[in-house]
């Protein structure tokens, strides 16, 4: 080897001792973010009697609870969940894994290490939490997240009291479905449930993909899987024939000019985002399940929400729904569909039922509003202004900006009652609270 080889290989390894100390420095700072978050979490826990909503139905220690969670997930805009979680990561580092917090203080482990440590220690008893601590530290420091989980799953069995059966069955509530979007037009479906469940159903997915896997189909079997999947997913039933003639309805919103195939502007699918203009078409021309709105080629203020669903809902909820998509609660990204039309100024204080004093806000972002310190503003053109309990102030956009007033009422057919012509529908009751959750 060439002294000008030593010296170029040299400075490279140069460069990644450099990579290895930011590392390390993103490491501390993680377990100094962790102490903090603890601290404040205890902060609030001591201070939560001076926190009680007059006249509200949640005791103080929940009302300090929930304003915690959801001003620090505001805060490092993340979603509540993962606040929670964060939390709870830290309370586990400060008061049940000294060993971890100390190895992430000084830059021994990641945090995603870290993260692995909590996770599998939660469940081991007290009692074995340090000696289990202690053998997966001992390894930390050499092994990827992923490798350290395997080895801890396997620690967490010799060392855990309960059954593996008693542990699955309480696992077994855990499961659900989540939706992912992604890029070009692109999302993900991620199912989360029993190991046996997932198994055959993965099984069956790939068998009657390699039954369409002939010499003459030009899809990969990954593909085939795919839409093998999907189809079943839109169409199939259940064993007792739930989910027979069900389809799921969805807007979609198309330039005008797009759908007369003069510009290849994305559309909007709502709950997702921008679409490409084929896929906007094709479901504009009448797909089952899919109501097509048209926007104007310059303003996109909404010229038409179609006639197929106009008795319901009235116009108003109509557009409201398109204006926020979601709930309208910082960083919540529940849909619109399932949640309330809330009033900001409540009903029994005078609040008007006008486009400029609702929002949508789903149950527990409702109750969130109604129990704790967090007030919100109408600004123009949709945009909301939130100021949390210590009075720091977040602002969320509208999921389109579109005219400032709602569009006029369409002309009814005849078997159709519409409502009054000009303004919003008359004023309704009060939508009783939702409950706490």
């Amino acid at each position: 080897m060439t002294a000008a080889f030593i010296a170029r290989q040299e400075a490279l390894g140069s460069r990644f001792d450099a990579i290895a100390a930011a590392e390390r420095e993103i490491a501390s700072a993680c377990a100094r973010r962790a102490a903090l978050v603890d601290e404040a979490r205890r902060f609030s826990e001591a201070t939560a009697a001076s926190r009680a909503v007059p006249g509200g139905r949640w005791p103080a220690e929940t009302v300090a609870q929930r304003e915690f969670v959801s001003e620090l997930a505001l805060t490092l805009r993340l979603p509540q969940r993962t606040a929670e979680n964060l939390i709870e990561d830290s309370r586990a580092l400060a008061e049940e894994l000294p060993a971890t917090r100390a190895a992430l203080q000084t830059g021994e482990i990641s945090y995603r290490h870290a993260q692995v440590l909590i996770g599998q220690a939660w469940r081991v008893p007290s009692a074995a939490k340090a000696a289990f601590e202690a053998a997966l530290l001992r390894s930390a420091g050499h092994l990827t997240a992923s490798k350290l989980k395997y080895k801890a799953r396997v620690l967490r069995e010799r060392l855990h009291p309960e059954t593996i059966q008693a542990r699955h069955t309480i696992s077994v509530l855990d499961r659900r479905v989540m939706m992912e979007a992604e890029a070009d037009g692109m999302a993900s479906l991620w199912l989360y449930d029993t190991a046996e469940r997932v198994h055959a159903a993965y099984l069956r997915i790939t068998t009657t993909a390699l039954s369409l896997h002939t010499p003459d189909e030009p899809r990969t079997l990954s593909q085939l899987r795919t839409d093998v999947l999907t189809d079943l997913l839109l169409d199939g039933v259940t064993p007792t024939g739930i989910g027979a003639g069900i389809r799921a309805t969805v807007n979609v919103t198309v330039p005008v000019l797009t759908l007369m195939d003069q510009s290849e502007e994305p559309g909007h699918l709502e709950g997702y985002g921008p679409i490409d203009p084929d896929t906007a078409r094709r479901l504009a021309g009448g797909a089952a399940g899919f109501t097509r709105l048209l926007t104007h080629p310059e303003t996109g203020v909404v010229l038409s929400v179609g006639r197929d669903h106009y008795p319901v809902p009235t116009h108003l909820k109509r557009w409201l729904r398109l204006r926020d998509e979601t709930c309208r609660f910082p960083g919540c990204t529940k849909p619109a569909a399932h949640s309330d039309l809330d009033h900001s100024l409540d009903w029994q204080f005078n609040g008007l039922t006008a486009h400029d004093n609702l929002a949508h806000l789903c149950p527990g972002c409702h109750a969130l509003k109604s129990e704790t310190g967090w007030t919100v503003r109408h600004l123009d053109n949709g945009l909301l202004q939130w100021t949390s309990p210590t009075g720091r102030t977040f602002t969320t956009e509208p999921a389109t900006f579109i005219q400032t007033t709602p569009p006029p009422t369409e002309a009814a057919p005849p078997d159709a009652t519409a409502p009054p012509a000009s303004g919003p529908p008359p004023n309704e009751p009060p939508a009783p609270e939702p409950a706490p959750f």
